[in-house]
C-alpha cells in the first residue's frame, strides 16, 4: 500500500466502517507513524490534531477499533478501515459519531446479537431455547415461518405480512448461525450470481 502522506501536509483522512453493519463509525486522520502503528498492532491509531500526538481509539475508554481490513482510495490519499468495534465508537456513548439509525443495517446487528447468544447463552433467551432444541427444530421453524409469510402475503394485511416476514428472516438467521454461514457469505454468493448474468 502506497499512501501519499505528503499530498495534504502529512495527514490523510480515514473513514472507519463497521465490518458487519457497514455503518460509518467515524472520521479521523493519520500520519505515517499512526498508519504504521495501526497496521502493526491491529487497533486503529490516529494522529490527534487537538492533542498533537498519536492517539489509539479506546486507549482511555477501552472501546478499541479492531482492524479487519485497510483500503486506500484511488488517489492514494485517503483510507477506509473496516473494523470490529469494541463497544460504542463515539465519546458520547453512541455506536457512531454520526449517530445514524440502523434501518436496513439492523439485520447485520441482529446477526451479531444471535452470534452473541450462541457464544454467551442466556437461559431465558429465545435464541438459546431454539439452539438447545437442535437444527431439526430450527429448520422446522424456518419452514413454518415461510408458510405463514406466504399466507400473510396472499390473504392478510401489510402489517401481518411484515410481521411474518420478520419472523422468517429472524429464524433463517438463527439457522444460518447454526450452520456457521454468515450474511456476508450469502451476499457474496448473490453478487457472484448477479455478475454471471
Amino acid at each position: 500500500m502506497t499512501i501519499d502522506f505528503n499530498k495534504s501536509g502529512g495527514l490523510v483522512p480515514v473513514v472507519v466502517q463497521d465490518e458487519k453493519t457497514l455503518e460509518v463509525l467515524m472520521l479521523g486522520y493519520m500520519n505515517e507513524e499512526a498508519y504504521q502503528k495501526t497496521s502493526s498492532e491491529g487497533k486503529v491509531t490516529f494522529f490527534s490534531r487537538s492533542k498533537n500526538r498519536l492517539w489509539t481509539k479506546g486507549e482511555e475508554s477501552g472501546n478499541f477499533l479492531h482492524v479487519v481490513e485497510i483500503k486506500e482510495d484511488c488517489d492514494q490519499d485517503a483510507l477506509l478501515i473496516r473494523v470490529n468495534p469494541e463497544g460504542p465508537t463515539c465519546h458520547n456513548g453512541t455506536r457512531s459519531c454520526f449517530d445514524t439509525h440502523y434501518n436496513q443495517n439492523f439485520i447485520f446487528e441482529l446477526e451479531k446479537i444471535i452470534d452473541q447468544r450462541y457464544n454467551h447463552p442466556l437461559e431465558d433467551s429465545y435464541v438459546n431455547k431454539l439452539r438447545t432444541k437442535g437444527i431439526n427444530k430450527i429448520a422446522q421453524k424456518v419452514g413454518e415461518e415461510g408458510v405463514e409469510t406466504v399466507i400473510a402475503a396472499l390473504n392478510e394485511t401489510e402489517h401481518d405480512f411484515i410481521n411474518e416476514a420478520s419472523d422468517l428472516i429472524f429464524h433463517l438467521l438463527v439457522l444460518m448461525r447454526e450452520k456457521n454461514v454468515s450474511l456476508s457469505s450469502i451476499a457474496k454468493n448473490l453478487e457472484e450470481r448477479n455478475s454471471g448474468k
